[in-house]
Formats: structure tokens, C-alpha cells, sequence
């Protein structure tokens, strides 16, 4: 009887260990699988701004600040101390008060398809990461910026088929060297119509008006409606009167020459569709302008003249999260396949990584501005990993081998690293930003101090001069490093010194995805 009774107790006390080894596993297994979102490793999707990254809030801070120092016109709530107000008269002689809007570098001119594209990429911007740009107090100043420029655009369409492209003559320009605020010189204005046709130009205002109409919508309900208006009224001149500016005005060839206009008119009707709902423009995307303009399986590098890898991106929302009575067609599919292969190029360790960049890490393409892509390229890359984190996609397929969210968001912050001084150089490419930036900027009104008496060409001793400028220009992005990583430091090195307005939309853009744990809104509206 003892015999049997011990033996009992010793089953008993096993049974009751094996009990609670599988409640400690299923304990274990259930946090293991909160933490990497489900069996499939899937990551979890983040909720509301999370923890403040205080590196990336501070320069996204400091980025901010360039929009205020490239205004033109009257500067009512003036920020910055050596600005003042300039271009007044701009507009005059065609009766529409131009006065607004921003100067495009460190010159005085108004060019507007570098302006319309700064404007589409600050509303994508602020439709993708407001929430992580009003955590750190930077969404109503975003809204602001974008509104002046915005502003702007709506004066310069004067009719349903005319729209003023270029405020002031960019030869003369370059030949004075003075402040905004000081400026007497003739300011003529350039215009595209039916006869002279711009579908680039045109396209791409339409796809500012359109993209801002969103960021308005709720706020101020009556100048979204006005924003739209002008939206559709463009592209439709775009669509019907067909042509590039760069070869109804040859002279603008030597500034912001345009290589095409298919790309545009892809880029507006995809904001259109966001903006409106109506299916004409997502079918107009997915039909046989698709099929003639969209390039479909060969990545393309994003910027102010090629709108392709951003067209591709921003429709892949739709195949990620759907859009109302839109069906994933073999049209969206192809966009979204070749987003991937924008983003899978991007990549260091994909078997199609581009070979274009430094030895560093650092994606190079074009000795003039060569950060501007870079830094559009990683904000695409952050747009679609969020997408991917927040639909719940585990990863993407580069010719075989697999990436995560998580993998591509490393490659994100990389270009980012890089611009804010983790470079060889151990510089900062952000003005205002860390121990070591640019002090001789290309830029006119940051060089010359602001109570000196100059004109036009006498103004040109503050080019020459061998003292770092008088005036920060705090938050301009600079055009950044050779191939060799090397970089001069000289006013007169316009190639690598000489900030961009549109650089700073693409920076802002980049850091507000970095400013806390991201993720995607499913929905603009």
C-alpha cells in the first residue's frame, strides 16, 4: 500500500510541473508574439506619436526655418531679423499681385516648376506625418509655408488656359549681387497658354493645388474648394493643350529644363483622384496614359523635373489600402511593382542596388545639388516601408531576397545620418545644425549684411569676400559632398554650397518620418 501511495504522489507532482510549463510557455509564447507582431514576424503597427528622436525634432526644426527665409512679398509675422519685405510689385504689370510665393535658391527668381514642386511635396508631407510634425510644433508652420506658396500659384493661373510660370528675367538676376529687400530691377513675367503651351508646369501646379486642397480640407474649407477649382481647371489645360515649357520657351532651357511632361500628367491626375475620388483620373492613370507615360518596371530617380517614382509610390497607397470602388488592376499593380523596384534599387544589400553612391553609403547621382536625391529617394523609401508596417505587409522581394520594413526604415535613416554629419567630412549638410555646417552659403541675402547700402553690381564684394556670411541661413540644405566625399566650402562654389527651396521640402519631408516611431495614414480625407 506505501508503495503504491508513494508512486501516485510522484505522478501527481509531474503532472502538476507539466501544467505549468505549458502556462509559462503559453505566457512566453503570447509576449514573444505581441513583440514581433504575429507568428509571420510581422512588426506591430505603431500607434500615436510615440518617443520624441530629439536629433531628428531638432533638425526637422531647423529645416523648417529656410521656408521663412526665401518668402517674398510682405512679411507680416516676420521670423527671421535680416529678411525683409521684397517683390512687392511682382505681378504689376499684369495686374495680379505676384508678391507672394518663395525665392527659388540663393538668387531672387520665382521659377515656378521648382515652386509647384516644393508645394506637392510639403502637402505629402503634412498628409502623411502631421501627426509626427504636430508633436514637435511643426505642422502649422508646415501649413503656413505651404499656403504662401500656394497663395502664389493661384495668382499666377489668371485664366483657365494661362498660368505665369517665372517672375523676373533669370540673366539679369545673375548678374546683380544685393538683398531681396533692395531689389529696383525689372521684374518680367513668363507665361505658359494654349498657344505657348507647359503641360509639365501646368501638371505640376495642379498636383500642389490638388495635394493642398487635402491639407485644407478641414481647416479652411472654402480655400480648399478654391485650391481644387484651380487643380482641375490646370490639368485639364495641361491634358488638352499638350507640350513642354522647356520648348515653348527655349530661354528657360538653361534653368530648369524639363526632360518631359508624361510624368506630370500622371503626378496631377493621381493627386486629383486623392483629392477628388472621381475615378476619370485614376482611370486616366491606369489606361493608356499609364501605358505611355509611366515607365513601368524601370526605376526612376524623384525630383523636380521627374515626378515617376512619386506617382508610383503614391498610388501603391491604393493597392495597400484601398480606395473607394478602386479594385487593385493589373494598371495599380504595375505601379506598385515598380515602387518596389525603386525602392528595391535603394537598398545597399538588394541584388538590384544601384551602384550610384559613395563610398560611404550615400546615394549620389549628379555633381550639381547632389543631395537633393538622396534625400527624396529616402522619403519615398520611408512613405512605402510605412505603408508596408501599416498594412501589414512583411516584406518586399528584390530579385529573391527579402526586406523587411524595418530594413528599409535602416536605409532611410542612413541618408539621413549622412546629411546631419555622419559623413567622412563629419559636417553637417543642414546649415544651423550640429558643431560643423557650411559658413559661406550661396546665397545673396545671408551674405550681405543687412544695413549695408548696395546695389545691384557693387553688392558683388560680399560674393568675393573671404569672411563666412553675416547672416545664417538657418535650415538650408546645401548641395552637398563630390563623389570623392570631399566638399569646398566657398560662396562661389555654387554647385555645392548653394541651398534650393525644393531641397528643403524633400529634407522636411524625410525627418518628419523620422521624428518618432512612423506609420502610414490609411486615408487623406
Amino acid at each position: 500500500m506505501g508503495e503504491k501511495s508513494g508512486s501516485k504522489g510522484w505522478c501527481g507532482w509531474l503532472l502538476a510541473f507539466l501544467i505549468l510549463a505549458l502556462v509559462v510557455g503559453g505566457i512566453v509564447f503570447t509576449i514573444m508574439k505581441k513583440k514581433s507582431g504575429n507568428s509571420d514576424g510581422i512588426a506591430p503597427v505603431p500607434g500615436p506619436p510615440g518617443a520624441i528622436s530629439k536629433d531628428y525634432a531638432d533638425a526637422l526644426k531647423i529645416a523648417m526655418q529656410f521656408f521663412d527665409i526665401q518668402k517674398s512679398g510682405e512679411l507680416v509675422d516676420n521670423k527671421i531679423s535680416w529678411r525683409g519685405d521684397s517683390g512687392l510689385k511682382d505681378g504689376n504689370e499684369a495686374k495680379v499681385d505676384l508678391s507672394k510665393g518663395m525665392y527659388d535658391a540663393g538668387d531672387h527668381m520665382k521659377f515656378g516648376f521648382p515652386m509647384a514642386f516644393t508645394a506637392t511635396v510639403l502637402s505629402w508631407t503634412i498628409l502623411e506625418y502631421g501627426d509626427q510634425m504636430d508633436a514637435v510644433d511643426q505642422l502649422e508652420p508646415a501649413q503656413d509655408s505651404l499656403k504662401w506658396i500656394t497663395d502664389y500659384l493661384i495668382n499666377a493661373h489668371i485664366s483657365d488656359n494661362v498660368l505665369i510660370v517665372q517672375v523676373g528675367n533669370p540673366e539679369a538676376d545673375h548678374k546683380c549681387w544685393e538683398r531681396p529687400e533692395d531689389m529696383v530691377e525689372k521684374r518680367p513675367l513668363t507665361q505658359v497658354n494654349s498657344t505657348s503651351p507647359g503641360s509639365d508646369v501646368a501638371g505640376e501646379t495642379a498636383a500642389a493645388l490638388a495635394s493642398a486642397s487635402l491639407v485644407f480640407k478641414k481647416s479652411n474649407p472654402t480655400y480648399s474648394s478654391n485650391l481644387l477649382k484651380h487643380a482641375k481647371q490646370l490639368f485639364a489645360f495641361a491634358d488638352k493643350y499638350r507640350g513642354s515649357y522647356s520648348v515653348s520657351i527655349p530661354e528657360v532651357q538653361t534653368y530648369y529644363n524639363s526632360t518631359g511632361y508624361g510624368d506630370e500628367l500622371l503626378w496631377a491626375a493621381s493627386w486629383l483622384f486623392h483629392a477628388t475620388g472621381d475615378h476619370s483620373y485614376l482611370d486616366y492613370v491606369t489606361g493608356d496614359n499609364g501605358q505611355e507615360f509611366a515607365n513601368f518596371g524601370s526605376p526612376t530617380w524623384f525630383s523636380w523635373d521627374n515626378k515617376l517614382a512619386g506617382v508610383q509610390v503614391l498610388l501603391s497607397r491604393i493597392s495597400f489600402f484601398g480606395a473607394k470602388g478602386a479594385s487593385n488592376t493589373g494598371g495599380l499593380l504595375k505601379y506598385r511593382q515598380t515602387a518596389e523596384a525603386v525602392i528595391c534599387g535603394l537598398l545597399p544589400h538588394s541584388p538590384t542596388a544601384t551602384e550610384s553612391r559613395t563610398k560611404s553609403g550615400l546615394i549620389w547621382v549628379s555633381e550639381w545639388n547632389a543631395l537633393q536625391h538622396p534625400v527624396a529617394s529616402a522619403f519615398l523609401a520611408a512613405l512605402y516601408s510605412d505603408y508596408m508596417l501599416t498594412s501589414r505587409t512583411a516584406k518586399i522581394s528584390c530579385n529573391g531576397r527579402s526586406f523587411s520594413p524595418a530594413a528599409i526604415r535602416k536605409f532611410v535613416r542612413s541618408q539621413a545620418d549622412y546629411v546631419l554629419g555622419d559623413n567622412p567630412m563629419k559636417m553637417s549638410f543642414l546649415v544651423g545644425y550640429g558643431d560643423k555646417f557650411s559658413q559661406f552659403v550661396h546665397h545673396r541675402g545671408a551674405s550681405i549684411p543687412a544695413d549695408a547700402k548696395t546695389g545691384c553690381t557693387d553688392g558683388f564684394q560680399w560674393l568675393e569676400s573671404t569672411r563666412p556670411n553675416p547672416n545664417v541661413a538657418v535650415g538650408a540644405l546645401v548641395g552637398g559632398p563630390f563623389l570623392n566625399e570631399t566638399f569646398i566650402d566657398s560662396r562661389n562654389n555654387s554647385m555645392q554650397t548653394e541651398p534650393s527651396t525644393y531641397n528643403s521640402a524633400v529634407i522636411v519631408g524625410l525627418l518628419s518620418s523620422l521624428v518618432t516611431t512612423s506609420s502610414a495614414v490609411q486615408s487623406f480625407t
